[in-house]
């Protein structure tokens, strides 16, 4: 546009007050016109000469002092405002670039608003899970430097549990340790082809006594007794470990069952860890994966978790090139379910 709609207007307004001006002469008055027909042709000669001499000289004003002042402004925006190449600007293009950099502060701010509050609520869980057995440590140490190391009941029994809450420390710091090297892609996987029924009959005799102490049972359903994927063994244990104890962990009534099924489609191998235990929250589905995010905050952080379980099981997927879904309604059950490739 460079300013040609706002010269016109402005010569139209000059043009018309002089005109207006004009009429207001007593022609009868002067010599010059004989006649009130030739007074309105002059009239009429003036008025376009002076509209044609208002849109110049405003129209070089107005890009003279207009650029001048856009590149004036330029010098102080950011590079993704100021014209490209050197190429003209005018007030409409700067307006347009600013209101796209103003939106794209303002969603950048909101980012920043977001981490922030994340990061602050992460170290307070950090701590928290910290704290714990560091306590628990603290008070089983304090109690024997005062007499209790005599006691060999006390003693055994107290040394038993600084022994499982070390045990739990250490797990926290391998646990995000892990979690800093995938994210930083540091770990590397490695493939192989086996048997993924087998890998989950493996896990759920290792978990047998932790679902007695729980009254739950586990079993596994499939429509073939051998399924092949190609994955990490490993780390593919290592999510339904995670996926199963979380899953016995929130047992909470009678006759819990917990069903891992594998389901052949086509290139892909479909697995589900389903249960019927306490559910989670409409509010809270979004955030579990997180690290250290509990549904319930008043689970006890005593059982020897470390929080950290389903935030390793969506990096280890993730690694793979896969994603985990969740599916729950509360006080009913929950199903985790992903994909992995299929072995031919």
């Amino acid at each position: 546009m460079r300013f040609h709609r706002l010269t016109l207007l402005a010569s139209v307004f000059l043009t018309v007050a002089m005109s207006l001006v004009a009429l207001g002469f007593d022609y009868t008055n002067d010599a010059v016109f004989h006649s009130k027909s030739n007074f309105y042709l002059t009239l009429f000669v003036c008025v376009v000469l002076i509209f044609a001499l208002n849109y110049v000289i405003l129209d070089y004003l107005f890009n003279f002092y207009g650029k001048k002042q856009i590149r004036k402004i330029s010098t102080i925006l950011p590079e993704d405002i100021s014209a490209d190449d050197d190429n003209e600007m005018d007030f409409k293009q700067l307006g347009e670039r600013f209101s796209a950099f103003s939106q794209k502060s303002a969603t950048e701010m909101g980012t920043m608003k977001e981490m922030e509050t994340y990061r602050k609520e992460y170290i307070g869980n950090v701590s928290h899970e910290l704290k714990t057995p560091l306590f628990s440590i603290q008070g089983y140490v304090e109690t024997l430097m005062d007499g209790g190391v005599e006691n060999l009941a006390i003693r055994d029994k107290y040394l038993e549990r600084i022994d499982k809450s070390v045990e739990r420390l250490l797990n926290i710091v391998k646990d995000l340790d892990m979690i800093n090297q995938y994210e930083s892609g540091e770990i590397t996987l490695n493939v192989t082809s086996f048997d993924l029924n087998t890998v989950v009959r493996e896990i759920i005799d290792l978990l047998d006594l932790e679902a007695l102490r729980k009254d739950a049972r586990v079993q596994l359903q499939t429509a073939v007794p051998q399924i092949f994927v190609n994955a990490d063994k490993q780390k593919i244990s290592q999510v339904l470990i995670n996926l199963i104890s979380n899953a016995i962990h929130y047992a909470n009534r009678d006759k819990a069952q917990i069903i891992i099924k594998t389901t052949v489609l086509k290139n892909k191998v479909l697995v589900s860890v389903e249960d019927n235990g306490m559910g989670i929250k409409p509010e809270a589905l979004p955030r579990i994966f997180e690290r250290f995010y509990r549904v319930e905050t008043s689970r006890n952080r005593n059982d020897g978790g470390s929080g950290l379980g389903l935030a390793i099981v969506k990096h280890i997927l993730e690694a793979h090139g896969e994603n985990i879904s969740v599916e729950s309604v509360y006080l009913e059950g929950t199903r985790f379910s992903f994909l992995l490739e299929k072995s031919n």
